[in-house]
């Protein structure tokens, strides 16, 4: 009996081992990614890599009013927010399949 429970042991350590370095890798590639908000409709973006550090603004020039400023500074937050949010929601996706059906606090 004792040397069944210890083969398992051994099975799901190495599974669990398998599963750490394939979350290792998608982890890594969502860095690697950028992701490009909006607002606007197209006048103001901004890129952000997956670490969520912004890369790149970029403001059309038809958008800069000196008359309203107000309106620029929440295009570029509107669209930093975009950016930021997409990341989340693309971690959660691409995180969240490797603890699917546990109930482990602090994970996705």
């Amino acid at each position: 009996m004792m040397r069944g429970g210890m083969g398992n042991m051994n099975n799901m350590m190495k599974q669990m081992q398998k599963m750490q370095k394939q979350m290792e890798q998608a982890q890594n590639e969502l860095n690697e990614r950028t992701f490009v908000g909006t607002a606007g409709g197209g006048m103001v973006t901004v890129t952000a890599n997956g670490l969520k550090q912004i890369v790149e603004v970029t403001i059309k020039e038809d958008v800069v009013d000196p008359e309203d400023i107000e309106m620029l500074q929440d295009l570029v937050l509107t669209a930093t927010n975009d950016a930021i949010k997409q990341i989340e929601d693309e971690t959660a996706k691409t995180m969240g399949q490797f603890t699917k059906g546990m109930n482990i606090p602090g994970l996705f």
